[in-house]
């Protein structure tokens, strides 16, 4: 009898993989490259000229990517992105680029008036993404004008939350936060949109844009860039919707300046004319607009305060609750995403992740090698002439991930201070506290 329910139980329990997924992915890319049960991969089949600075990049997606992606989420928010691998001779990099549109719709620019033949080409695939970039960069310039048609590459699928959702829910974390009322200022589907964009920080902006407009939301978009971008796109869009106002600041062209100003500062924002208390703003550029717009909406917020201050004098009452209740700041209202490499010390201190950076030792323990660090390690590493370990250089891929043995860091994106102590860290996003030793 007990040999009876043994056999039961080993029938119905654990069965172990007799042919593992990775071993069928093994042989079936040796037979067919593009396909794969697990690792999603693209093939570029077209490219597309946007403008004089930006070209875009159509890729098919494998079985792999449609499932984890299309099948299993519909696809992607407008404001995401894609990490893509590319293999240049034998080195492997890895980049994140934004995807352009919304999933499983006829590409934007097909609006322009192109051929039939090319919004067929480009457009009417059932199941492709898209991208936009500048060919500047070893990779950027290797997928723009060198990588032929047909090439694969592994890549992630879609994340993110440069997204609209992700106002909706920092919202709900405010609300479920013990701050007082008045600091409360939550958004829904209808709050007003400011987006923020400086050179190829246009790009996840292309999606959010389209989203917002399709949920007739107020839009209001400001692009900084030397020359004007899409600017037929943009025209186009508002003239089909009367929410969508665009403001194209060509820095090298004074009459385009908003506020009298080359760079963004508070009388910019000021010039919009918005409800900004009320407004959410996305931004992604450098690392110096990202720092100008924290710098500006502190300004503005200092100024609204000593509006209000003078306003509730002589009224005790109102005085003594306003200090009890701290107003609702601008910052707030900001979601940002970065692009391109590590973030300059000044805009993360712009940004409120650090203050007074000073100068520590980092020792390579493996290596015997030291150097200095003002800002971020990997940063500090390569203007030191030291190669270490990376890829998307925004605390995505983890591919900088490495052992700290002793020291404290500080990670720019959360603010957390590290043990002094054994520690896993990504050298991409930590700041040295201390003097550090990395198990390298």
């Amino acid at each position: 009898m007990s040999s009876q329910k043994g056999s039961i139980s080993m029938a119905s329990g654990y069965r172990p993989e007799i042919i593992q997924s990775a071993f069928v992915d093994f042989i079936g890319s040796r037979l067919q490259p593009f396909w794969s049960l697990t690792v999603p991969k693209l093939r570029l089949v077209a490219r597309h000229q946007l403008s004089e600075e930006l070209i875009a990049l159509q890729f098919e997606v494998n079985r792999a990517f449609k499932q984890r992606a299309f099948d299993s989420y519909g696809g992607w928010q407008g404001g995401q992105y894609i990490n893509l691998t590319v293999v240049i001779d034998g080195i492997y990099h890895q980049r994140s680029y934004s995807l352009v549109g919304l999933p499983q719709q006829t590409l934007w620019w097909s609006e322009l008036g192109h051929s039939k033949s090319a919004i067929k080409n480009l457009g009417s695939q059932r199941h492709t993404v898209t991208i936009a970039l500048k060919p500047q960069g070893l990779v950027s310039d290797y997928l723009t004008r060198h990588a032929a048609i047909g090439t694969i590459f592994p890549s992630s699928v879609p994340s993110g939350n440069f997204t609209l959702q992700q106002t909706i829910l920092s919202s709900q974390a405010r609300l479920s936060d013990d701050q007082p009322t008045l600091a409360k200022l939550t958004f829904n589907s209808q709050t007003p949109l400011l987006l923020i964009a400086g050179g190829s920080g246009i790009t996840p902006m292309l999606g959010l844009i389209k989203q917002a407009l399709q949920h007739q939301r107020p839009v209001t978009l400001v692009h900084y860039n030397r020359g004007s971008v899409l600017q037929s796109y943009w025209q186009l869009l508002a003239a089909e919707h009367a929410s969508f106002n665009y403001y194209l600041i060509n820095t090298e062209d004074p009459a385009s300046y908003l506020g009298d100003s080359r760079h963004l500062q508070a009388s910019s924002l000021l010039a919009l004319n918005l409800p900004l208390l009320a407004t959410q703003i996305f931004a992604c550029g450098a690392p110096a607009l990202l720092a100008g717009l924290y710098k500006a909406v502190d300004e503005i917020d200092a100024g609204l305060k000593l509006s209000e201050d003078l306003n509730l004098l002589g009224d005790l009452q109102s005085v003594a609750k306003s200090k009890l209740e701290p107003r609702h700041s601008l910052r707030d209202n900001i979601i940002i995403e970065r692009f391109g490499s590590d973030l300059a010390p000044q805009a993360v201190e712009a940004m409120g992740k650090q203050s007074n950076i000073q100068t520590h030792t980092v020792y390579l323990r493996s290596r015997q090698q030291q150097f200095s660090s003002d800002s971020t390690l990997l940063l500090a590493a390569e203007q030191a002439g030291i190669r270490l370990n990376y890829g998307c250089r925004q605390g995505i891929c983890q591919l900088c991930r490495c052992n700290k043995v002793s020291g404290v860091v500080k990670n720019i994106q959360t603010g957390k201070l590290s043990g002094d102590g054994y520690d896993s860290i990504q050298t991409c996003l930590s700041v040295a506290m201390s003097d550090v030793v990395l198990d390298l």
